[in-house]
């Protein structure tokens, strides 16, 4: 089977980043199985990259999904690896747990998932899946332990909190005119985080997933 090299040279000809490693036996996997890489945005080469794709202009429903689809799938096939998403599946995947197995993306104090190159832009498009053992990822430290922890007190409305996700209160303020602010720039909460400052990711594309969310 190929190595991480080759593995992370093909991604980012996708404009993707191998954002973690799991490990058989640090969390569930599918049958036959021994290694996920988890596959997201490389920012800021991604949002240039997808919206030249023939799934972004063709005015269908879920763009960005069908580019995962086509994108994670070819990968899979050239590096003999099962395509995995975090959606298209029921069950879904759980990519929540293997983000928190991989040591390189945690719970954060909004409980959102934080990155330690992403920050609380952490977000997956896929993940492939190997039968063979591969070498782990070096360790990284979690961010939020040098933090002053923004994040914790950025919602205007408070509908992110240590206890839960108050969605209600988070849809009725995107109505508002001041709320159009998330909307057109991306969640408050995660602009905060000094690590997602850093990352590059192009408010277009923010903005676009607020759409995406909130219609």
């Amino acid at each position: 089977m190929p190595g991480l090299a080759k593995i992370a040279e093909a991604a980012r000809a996708q404009a993707l980043d191998i954002a973690g490693l799991v490990a058989q036996g640090s969390a569930p996997m599918p049958e036959r199985v021994r290694t996920i890489l988890l596959l997201a945005p490389d920012e800021p080469r991604f949002w240039p990259h997808f919206i030249q794709s023939p799934e972004y202009r063709d005015g269908a429903p879920d763009p960005m999904d069908r580019w995962s689809l086509r994108i994670v799938g070819a990968l899979a096939k050239e590096l003999g690896a099962q395509p995995l998403f975090p959606f298209a599946t029921q069950p879904p995947h759980p990519f929540y747990t293997w983000a928190l197995a991989s040591g390189r993306v945690w719970s954060s104090p909004v409980q959102f998932l934080v990155g330690a190159r992403s920050g609380l832009w952490a977000s997956y498009r896929g993940a492939l899946g190997f039968a063979d053992a591969l070498n782990p990822l070096p360790k990284v430290a979690k961010p939020c332990d040098s933090c002053a922890q923004p994040c914790a007190t950025a919602c205007p409305v408070g509908a992110l909190t240590p206890a839960g996700y108050n969605t209600d209160a988070c849809h009725a303020y995107l109505d508002t005119k001041a709320g159009q602010d998330c909307m057109t720039n991306g969640c408050a909460v995660r602009r905060a985080c000094p690590v997602s400052t850093a990352f590059g990711r192009d408010p277009a594309q923010s903005a676009f997933h607020m759409r995406h969310f909130h219609r």
